[in-house]
This record gives C-alpha cells, structure tokens and sequence, in this order.
C-alpha cells in the first residue's frame, strides 16, 4: 500500500515512497497460539476455524476504536505516494457506527484550496504476530481518487532494512474508480520485487456488499483469497542489500508483522479525486478483523527452485505467436487480454491474427491490454520483438517488455507505434541488463489513445539474438 506501482504499465516511478518498518522482532513473534483468544472484543460472533487457533479479532460490536488493539497512525498529506489526504486522530474519520469501523474520507478547504482528511489505524506494538491467517469482511467506498487498503508491515525496521528489502503484504486494495476489481500483492527484495493477482467481478462491484479478503501467511507460502476462493499464491520472495548476497530464504516474511487499515485519497496510483467524486459516500467499513493460528509452523523450508520457459523450436519465446490455435484468453496461459479503468472491448484469435475491438478506450494506457507471461529475460543477452500490426482506422498503441514481479521495470521500454490501414512489420531490439527474470511479460497496451479502432496483430516472436 505505502509505495504501489501505477498497475501495469505506470512504472516504477511509484516506488519510490519510504515504508515504515520492518525488523527483527523475534521477541514479539508469536508462532504458537492458545484457543482462547488474546483480544476482549472476540465473542460468540467470532467464528472457529478448523486447524486454527483464533488468535485475536475485533469485531467492532463496542462504541469506539479499541485502542488495546489499534493505535490511530496520523500524517501529513504527501507522506506517501504523494497522497492528499492527511491522516487524523478525529472520530470524524475513525469511528464505529452500528458494529463496523468506518474510516471515512472527507473533504474540506483549507487556505481555499481543496483539503482531505481520512483514517488509519494499525495493530503496532499491540497485536504483532509471526505467520497466520489473516481475514478481513469489509466494504469499499466508490469514487475517482479513493483508494482503501488492508495491509501488512513488519513490525520494527532492524533487521532487513527499509522498504521493499523489509517485506510487505498487501491483502486487499481496490481502486474507487475500478470498483469491479481486487488486487492482492507482496512486495519484497532488492531490487523491488513483486507478486499480484487481481479477481474481477463479472457483475456488481466490491463497493455493493461486503467480502470477506483473506491471507494464509506460512513460512514457505502465501496464498490470498476473496470470499474463501484462492486466487494468488506465492513462494519464491526474497531480500537483500543492493550487489550482495540474498538473505537466507524465507526472509523477509520470517518476523513480526502487524495490521493496518486506511482510506487513501490520490496519489500515483488511484488518480486524485474529481467533479464526480462523492465525498458524503467515501466511507470504507470493516465488520471483521480476525487473526487465526495454526497450533504450530514448519520453519525449515526451502526457497523453490526456478523454472526458466523453454522457446519453441524455432527459438520464439512467444507461445501461439502466430496465432493458429484459438485459446481461452481469460487465463494465464499464452495469451491473455485484459481490461481495467474503464476500458471496454473484446479479443478474438481468427484466421492466423488476434483482432482487438474496442468500444471504450479507458483511462489508462493498459486499460485495454493484451499480455503474455513468463517471458525469460536473461541478465546481459539480447532480445528483439517483431509483429505484424495494422488497424481499421489510424491509431497508436504502444509495446513493451516489462517486470510485473521486478517492481514494474521496462525491459523494453514502452514504445508508442503509428498504426496504418496496411498491415505493417515492427522490430525493437534490447539489451538486458537487470537482474535475470523468468518472468518478463510482453504487453501490447491500446487503452487512452484517442482512438478505439479495432486493431490486428499477428506474427508475434519474442527471441534472443546474438
């Protein structure tokens, strides 16, 4: 949440915001559990859960924020992000209303310009824990700029360093202006790495009713899930100092951790808030916040070993490139087309080449986005990306090869292309000088251009070169 990527494709310049800590905490980790829990504001509305201890919840049912569980966690606009909003210690944006925390985002004016102030609330110091299930039934508020947040940070900054090298797990963020979809995320390492997935709602959004957002945190894996259903899982992080070695694995995901709660206003990611943003409504509510233990944790683990995506006989790192075999392109597997921030359309594999159709172009560059994963990217080679294109009217759109787990890095930097009437033949060519990927991923992005010209692409090779 502190330092958040413009999702797929607004790089890394979103990175740069400090994070607030993580450490050696050993003495206030806690991997065993009892079964009864440690917080008074668990009671018969708290759920067991098979193959855990509960080890502390709040279920919001007393008349104000239980400060033997959270501490308000206030700051000045722009102490991250670059965010608008300033976090108060005020019941006017803390507060428990009919059994549910609400931290609720308001705007006022200030030396007449526009003034935000907002909630957040943590469990430092208070209810740090080591490994667990974390879950979280809360409702997001909708509108441009509002961005509210569950999330993870360890608890003290000694032993791994600032972030990203400390770790941090992002359980649950939505984006007001996206309603309809979920993003749940870990960052780690030196340099930034990261793991995310993403569950769009088919009908309705997270902003109609509440869900219940999830993390299974163990030494050796995360799983996440919404609404009981997996959707990400991770195993293979890691930390260190810039040119040294990594620490021994599972760092940094081996220490304390707390809980934090926030509604964000603006900022690199969300966008700042608009004509049509409704501030009476900008409240985030949370019914729950309940943490379970497993009676006991296997710390041996070890780090799994990375698989490399072989090329096709003729040296194409690109499956289906040549688009002969049609394909489920909802999936992760080749081809995947996506759309995000208002983008509307549809993909189809026909006749040898992909035809993109487009009905809305978004507001972002990737809101209309067709993707391919695991692209190795291998530290000093070369690599050249060639396709076919063309478009039924005169449009751009841009190519790239980036880092979704690298902290969003360009690999091949985003390319802006004039599309003709006639199909036309590309080639970019680029060296890689990051650290070795296995997971690269070549986007082909038509969102906020001007244009929602139906687009074809066919030919498409992503190979090494001497």
């Amino acid at each position: 949440m502190k330092s958040r990527k413009l999702i797929s494709l607004l790089a890394a310049c979103a990175m740069i915001a400090s994070m607030a800590g993580c450490g050696d905490s050993s003495s206030k980790s806690d991997t065993s559990s009892s079964s009864k829990a440690e917080s008074s504001s668990a009671d018969e509305t708290t759920p067991e859960l098979d193959g855990y201890n509960l080890l502390w919840s709040d279920e919001f049912n007393a008349a104000k924020l239980d400060e033997d569980i959270w501490s308000y966690d206030p700051h000045e606009p722009g102490w991250t992000n670059n965010e608008l909003q300033e976090y108060t210690t005020s019941t006017d944006n803390v507060f428990i209303r009919d059994g549910k925390l609400v931290l609720k985002g308001i705007k006022t004016d200030k030396n007449g310009s526009d003034y935000y102030t907002s909630g957040k609330i943590k469990s430092q110091n208070k209810k740090d824990f080591t490994y667990g299930k974390v879950s979280v039934s809360a409702k997001v508020p909708q509108g441009q700029g509002l961005w509210p947040a569950i999330w993870m940070m360890p608890t003290d900054e000694s032993k791994y360093g600032q972030w990203p090298k400390c770790g941090e797990i992002d359980i649950m963020e939505v984006l007001g202006n996206d309603v309809s979809t979920a993003y749940g995320t870990v960052h780690y390492g030196e340099p930034h790495g990261e793991k995310q997935g993403t569950v769009k709602l088919e009908s309705g959004s997270y902003a109609d009713s509440f869900h219940e957002y999830s993390v299974e945190w163990e030494p050796g894996e995360m799983r996440w899930y919404i609404d009981g259903k997996e959707y990400l899982k991770v195993n293979d992080w890691f930390t260190a100092e810039q040119g040294q070695d990594e620490k021994p694995y599972p760092a940094p995901f081996d220490q304390s951790f707390f809980v934090q709660l926030n509604l964000a206003i603006g900022g690199n990611w969300p966008g700042n808030p608009d004509s049509t943003t409704d501030f009476s409504k900008a409240e985030f509510e949370v019914d729950y916040v309940r943490v379970y233990q497993k009676p006991s944790y296997d710390t041996n683990v070890k780090k799994p070993e990375v698989t490399f995506r072989q090329p096709t006989a003729d040296g194409n790192f690109v499956y289906n490139g040549d688009f002969s075999e049609k394909e489920d392109l909802t999936d992760d597997k080749d081809w995947k087309f996506m759309l995000f921030s208002g983008g509307e359309g549809s993909a189809e594999i026909k006749d040898k080449e992909i035809v993109i159709t487009s009905t809305k172009e978004g507001s972002e560059e990737y809101s209309v986005q067709l993707v391919q994963f695991e692209q190795p990217i291998v530290r000093g080679r070369k690599y050249r990306v060639t396709f076919d294109a063309y478009a039924e009217e005169e449009r751009t759109m841009k190519v790239a090869v980036t880092a979704p787990n690298q902290g969003w890095i360009r690999y091949l930097p985003d390319t802006s292309l004039d599309l003709k009437k006639e199909k036309q033949s590309y080639k970019f060519d680029f060296e890689m000088k990051d650290k070795t990927d296995p997971t690269g991923r070549l986007e082909f992005n038509m969102g906020k251009c001007g244009s929602t010209a139906t687009i074809h692409i066919s030919n498409v090779r992503l190979e090494e070169v001497k």
